[in-house]
């Protein structure tokens, strides 16, 4: 007899849509999951055990359209499945959960407080649900959430600390792509901030200038030295003294 295996069955992320085609009515919705995604790719350039998607559709059940966070983290899966990447995240192909979500508020209402809330927490079980608001004060606009039995429960703070990711998130301003505004960034444990791949680019052009000034200042030093040595030099020489004798 042959085995049934419903998998066999199930769409695969190959024939399910990638997104749900609704393009973003602000350009944060891309930007800011965007740059926490490349601040990701190099904290933890050494670890293949995570996925970060940006605008791609989630797909946990098979009756159900995909739900497409702004951004989202998967831990414990691979980072790249193969040279063709991934086209969407299909549970029943993934078999892990998202541990955090992230939705970027818009002008367009888009139910971030109340159907995408409750799938996350009810539905899916996601443990961090991650709300940032660009439209309101820079003091409330970040909002983090922790599925507390089956409800998610705010979690003051900026940044703020994720213990099972091992990483905290918050809001700081700074530059990126040249625009320089509130921008939502990784931290450490002790709350220092994770530099931008923009920023790593500087700091190592800043730090190659100045080992060069450093250069160039020993060798002016020892340029100058030598020259008060040969003065010195030719001043015993006139004096009728030997300068071999001082050596």
């Amino acid at each position: 007899m042959l085995k049934y295996s419903q998998l066999n069955c199930l769409p695969s992320s190959e024939e399910l849509p990638d997104s749900d085609d609704t393009p973003v009515d602000n350009q944060l919705q891309h930007l800011i999951p965007g740059l926490l995604e490349s601040i990701l790719a190099l904290i933890w350039s050494q670890r293949w055990d995570w996925f970060f998607g940006v605008d791609m559709g989630v797909y946990y059940d098979t009756n159900k359209p995909a739900i497409v966070p702004d951004g989202f983290l998967s831990l414990g899966v691979p980072r790249i499945i193969d040279e063709k990447l991934r086209r969407s995240y299909v549970l029943w192909e993934e078999k892990k959960l998202p541990t955090l979500v992230l939705e970027v508020v818009s002008k367009t209402y888009r139910n971030e407080y109340s159907t995408k809330k409750n799938i996350y927490a009810k539905e899916l079980g996601v443990l961090y649900y991650i709300v940032y608001n660009p439209l309101v004060s820079e003091e409330s606009s970040l909002e983090v959430y922790q599925l507390v039995n089956g409800e998610y429960v705010l979690i003051p703070g900026n940044p703020v600390w994720l213990s099972e990711i091992g990483l905290g998130i918050g809001w700081e301003k700074g530059t990126y792509q040249g625009i320089t505004r509130q921008w939502l960034y990784w931290f450490d444990e002790q709350g220092k901030r994770f530099l931008t791949p923009e920023e790593r680019i500087l700091q190592s052009e800043e730090q190659r200038l100045e080992s060069e000034r450093n250069r160039l200042e020993s060798e002016r030093k020892r340029l100058e030295s030598e020259e008060k040595a040969q003065k010195l030099a030719e001043m015993l020489k006139k004096l009728g003294v030997d300068p071999e004798t001082f050596i």
